[in-house]
């Protein structure tokens, strides 16, 4: 049992289990009765997804220090209790069920979901 971090619209893995959208904005011009089969996600759950301030500081970092900047308004949002408590539902569900968590974004190292792995971690969670 373990959480896999996914970029949504990739396909689907074998056991990778229900797919949770931490993004902040569902797929454009994806109907929602086709987000599931269509590898995007099963449930959308934006509560773990940046604020849409913090989102554009990490879009449009360009320096390590920028990035840096994203990261810690980010894990400052993440440290509010209702995400708190998301994370915590998270880490503990990953002993015991397969699920994944994902977004978007092409490259990993530049999007929030590599810091949402290090937090989940730090929660306890197992991943794959």
């Amino acid at each position: 049992m373990a959480v896999r971090i996914v970029r949504l619209g990739s396909p689907r893995l074998k056991g990778e289990g229900t797919r949770i959208g931490t993004v902040r904005r569902p797929p454009r011009g994806v109907p929602k009765s086709e987000f599931a089969t269509q590898d995007w996600y099963d449930v959308w759950f934006p509560n773990l997804a940046p604020s849409a301030d913090t989102l554009k500081l990490g879009q449009t970092a360009q320096t390590p220090a920028q990035w840096q900047a994203f990261v810690r308004k980010y894990r400052a949002e993440m440290a509010m209790p209702d995400a708190g408590h998301a994370l915590q539902l998270l880490a503990t569900l990953s002993r015991h069920s397969d699920f994944s968590v994902g977004c978007y974004c092409e490259d990993e190292a530049r999007c929030h979901r590599s810091i949402l792995r290090e937090l989940l971690i730090e929660q306890g969670a197992v991943l794959k």
